[in-house]
């Protein structure tokens, strides 16, 4: 027992003096600097050292945060600390025409000069560059809309220093203004972007420096004409197919001119839901209204056709009952009259009247006939007369007749006519 007792405790002491040396030399590995690990290994594995924790103390030293006041601009009670601003575009996303914003990504950047404060470059010199996007509002004029060009501008102005203060430029004049040649727009033509610059007034403070970017937008105009123009052109062209219409066909010239005034008054109302209610009229509002006006007529024109025509027909059927009557009333009377005198007037002679005139020798018959020739002349004449003067009524009611197939001919002509010169000069105005 005692010799087991005392193998278990060499056991027992040998494990314990092993913990002890592995626990000193973990300590000693973890508490060496990292300079001497670095000599032990392979020296191409050696490590640059990190200069980036004694950036801090740099930066302090340089630009002396700790005597600076940041409650008071550089060199107070100087003169102005001038500021050289320029600006890159990086794209221009969207531009509203019922709201009239438009959203810019920018970044800023300025260069501050002032000698009180020291930099890495030893010129004064400090660079801010700020990366922002902004939506501003672009006040629109749609006079000419949709043939117009829109021009943008964002500001930038100081809010708390005055002229006095601060003095804002352009770095390097229109070159400090410089854009991305991708950008593009769906219904603007991007023109040009140019800078300026201007003092702006305030009563209650004073002076201040104010910076613009300007931007000078072109609306695209097909995109209008496939879906304004050309719609309302073919309206106008449709309701002039009435014109070859027979006037007698009704439903059919009355439906076409409905459907063509219903069409155009929609195409009017999807332009105006897509626009800002302005007090003013737009180009597109006069071209769509001449071309409603235009389909207008065209019903308008036929309703006079109509009622022309249902005057005519009345006064046709009024003189063909007055022409029947006349007829009728003007036959030669024979009241009075011998029967040889009615047989002359009919030119025949029944068999009765041969047996009657057989006793009338050729003497005397002719002397009778030169005695009545006289006669048969008057009532021959006053025939001729009432014809003639049918004649005449009939041509008068021939030219009424006539009238309302010129209306439907004018109009063939001088509708085209006028729209087209609508059309030339419209877009000699505002092209």
């Amino acid at each position: 027992m005692a010799r087991y007792a005392r193998f278990l405790l060499l056991l027992l002491c040998l494990i314990l003096i092993g913990e002890c040396k592995r626990h000193k030399s973990r300590k000693k590995r973890w508490s060496t600097p990292p300079t001497e690990i670095h000599k032990v290994g392979n020296p191409l594995a050696k490590k640059a050292s990190d200069g980036t924790k004694t950036r801090k103390v740099k930066t302090s030293h340089l630009l002396r945060i700790d005597e600076h006041d940041f409650t008071m601009r550089p060199a107070f009670a100087g003169p102005a600390v001038p500021v050289g601003v320029d600006v890159q575009v990086e794209s221009l996303d969207s531009i509203s025409e019922v709201d009239m914003v438009s959203c810019l990504d920018a970044s800023h950047r300025h260069c501050n000069c002032n000698s009180t404060v020291r930099a890495e470059g030893r010129d004064g010199h400090v660079l801010y560059s700020l990366r922002v996007t902004v939506t501003a509002a672009c006040n629109m004029d749609f006079s000419r809309f949709p043939l117009d060009s829109q021009t943008c501008t964002l500001e930038l102005e100081s809010y708390a220093y005055t002229d006095e203060d601060l003095m804002l430029y352009w770095k390097s004049g229109d070159e400090s203004l410089s854009t991305d040649d991708r950008i593009s727009l769906s219904q603007f033509l991007i023109q040009k972007f140019h800078t300026t610059s201007r003092l702006a007034f305030y009563s209650s403070t004073g002076w201040y420096n104010r910076l613009y970017i300007n931007f000078t937008l072109r609306r695209h105009i097909f995109f209008f004409l496939l879906q304004t123009y050309f719609p309302a052109t073919l309206m106008v062209m449709l309701s002039w197919v009435s014109f070859w219409i027979d006037r007698r066909a009704v439903p059919a010239r009355v439906s076409l001119g409905i459907t063509t005034v219903l069409t155009m008054s929609t195409i009017i109302t999807g332009v105006n839901a897509s626009m800002p209610r302005v007090s003013y009229i737009k180009a597109v509002d006069i071209y769509l209204w001449v071309s409603f006006v235009f389909v207008f007529l065209s019903v308008l024109e036929y309703a006079a056709v109509n009622y022309l025509t249902t005057v005519r027909d009345g006064k046709e059927r009024k003189l063909r009952e007055k022409n029947s009557e006349q007829q009728s009333q003007n036959l030669p009377c024979t009241c009075g009259m011998s029967h040889t005198r009615t047989m002359m007037l009919d030119g025949t002679y029944s068999e009765a009247d041969n047996n009657s005139l057989a006793g009338y020798t050729r003497a005397s018959m002719m002397a009778e006939d030169a005695s009545e020739k006289q006669e048969r002349m008057v009532v021959h004449l006053s025939l001729d007369n009432e014809s003639t003067g049918t004649k005449k009524k009939g041509l008068r009611g021939f030219r009424i007749i006539q009238n309302t197939h010129t209306i439907d001919t004018y109009s063939r002509m001088i509708f085209p006519g006028a729209y087209i010169l609508f059309n030339l000069i419209y877009w000699c105005v505002y092209c």
